[in-house]
């Protein structure tokens, strides 16, 4: 049965290749397309632009750790017992050798109260896009 199936298909497949003719594409049909494609192309893409450039970026980073850097070494340190007041004993214990020099302690505070201020405007920022 399939063999009759198969047999007829490629009889009518035959005779219409038989029948049609050779197209051929007109002369100038590499330019049209190329004409479609340039125009195409030239649409109204919207291109990805950073809110803070690289560089200042970069900058930031560097100042940031040069900061920290300074702050560790060079800075005065200060100890960290108001964990102990609290009277969380152990994450007092586990804390309780570390002691931070205080411009590290201001980094970290101003990078805390940093982040609380551009969360929201950011979250504002990509909502209203």
């Amino acid at each position: 049965m399939k063999k009759n199936t198969n047999k007829d298909i490629e009889h009518v497949v035959d005779k219409l290749m038989k029948d049609a003719s050779l197209e051929s594409p007109s002369v100038d049909f590499t330019s049209k397309v190329m004409h479609q494609v340039s125009v195409t192309s030239k649409s109204n893409v919207t291109v990805y632009k950073p809110l803070i450039p690289k560089n200042i970026l970069i900058a930031l980073f560097a100042l940031t750790l040069g900061w920290i850097g300074y702050s560790m070494f060079i800075g005065e340190t200060i100890e960290i017992n108001w964990l102990e007041k609290l009277n969380f004993n152990k994450v007092s214990s586990l804390f309780s050798g570390i002691k931070i020099s205080q411009t590290t302690m201001y980094t970290l505070l101003m990078f805390a109260v940093m982040l609380g201020i551009q969360t929201p405007i950011l979250k504002r920022y990509l909502d209203k896009r």
